[in-house]
């Protein structure tokens, strides 16, 4: 078990300064996107979605997959408002909270199992590429249940909004 500890804590510690590397080299921010009109008390939602939820379903499951694949079968996502690296096992990817941003950006929300024994549901953004689509921003938006911000629309425009 010591040594279990071990090469989780020696995963995070790499998880932790990929996500740094990342965050310095051009991470693109996901507020005050263009919105649908209509909108749920949680997520964005929109019913004219450019790609099919079982796409957008697919793309996220495949890079949360060949991500972990690299990183000792964990998806580590920095949180910063615990200040540490989330070891993750993707549990499932919500088909029902596809929105549509626009200019080729969507949203959707994702569960996951982590092993600090918490479920932490995430917001992640993807965008269209010459290689399909691609994540450029992932958010917690909830641990176990609890929500961390909402989202609020203005003048056509729609933003995170802390709770």
């Amino acid at each position: 078990m010591r040594q279990n500890n071990k090469s989780i804590e020696s995963v995070l510690m790499r998880a932790f300064f990929s996500v740094l590397m990342l965050l310095f080299v051009g991470s693109v921010s996901a507020i005050a996107q263009e919105h649908p009109s209509e909108h749920p008390s949680e997520h964005p939602t929109s019913d004219k979605a450019e790609v099919s939820k079982e796409s957008l379903a697919i793309a996220i499951t495949d890079y949360v997959n060949n991500d972990a694949d690299l990183k000792g079968g964990f998806f580590l996502v920095y949180d910063q408002e615990q200040d540490k690296a989330l070891a993750l096992k993707l549990a499932k990817v919500h088909k029902e909270r596809l929105a549509t941003l626009g200019h080729g950006v969507y949203f959707a929300c994702a569960d996951f199992n982590a092993t600090d024994g918490n479920v932490y549901d995430l917001d992640v953004f993807m965008k269209d590429s010459e290689n399909g689509l691609e994540v450029y921003d992932i958010s917690v938006h909830k641990t176990n249940g609890e929500a961390r911000y909402g989202w609020v629309e203005k003048d056509g425009v729609w933003s995170k909004s802390k709770q």
